[in-house]
This record gives structure tokens, sequence and C-alpha cells, in this order.
């Protein structure tokens, strides 16, 4: 498998709010100042997104937080485990 061709759509980006939803990280968009355009509390599961940024960069974020974090597969439903490993598979590097 390829992984997941990489969407720049608001479709494309509820699917992956999707995946956060149905685990255990907890997903805010918050005005901030990260330099990465996101921030990771790892001890209490949040992952906070430039509230700011255009869709592509939300899109981008949240596709680099998905490869960080280790999201509980035991969580998800079925369809989304198989979006999950699609995105751990995609090559986002250009």
């Amino acid at each position: 498998m390829a992984g997941v061709e990489v969407k720049y759509t608001k479709h494309f980006l509820n699917k992956l709010e999707d995946l956060f939803a149905e685990s255990d990280y907890v997903l805010r968009y918050e005005k901030g100042n990260f330099k990465s355009g996101y921030c990771i509390l790892n001890e209490t599961k949040v992952a906070i997104i430039n509230k700011y940024y255009p869709m592509e960069g939300k899109i981008n974020c949240l596709m680099d937080i998905v490869k960080l974090v280790d999201l509980d597969m035991e969580l998800l439903s079925e369809k989304n485990k198989k979006f999950l490993i699609g995105l751990l598979e995609t090559n986002t590097e250009v």
C-alpha cells in the first residue's frame, strides 16, 4: 500500500479531525506563536494547532502530529484504523 493521497480539502481535514475525536488525544485550535504551527502536550494528550492557519497549514500540522503521537488503534473505528495506517505509510516529504 502506498499510503493515502493528501488532499487539501475540508473533507480531508474533517477525516483527520475525526481520528482525534475517536482517540484519547484532544485536538484544539487556539491562537499561539508555536514555531511549527502546533504544540503537543503528551502528558495530557492534547494537540493544539494555530487557529489562524489556513486549511492547508492545519492539514500539514495534523499529518505531522499523527506521525509523532501514538494514537491507540483499539479506540478507532475500522474505517479510521485503515485511514490511520494509510496516513502512516504516506510519505509527505517532497
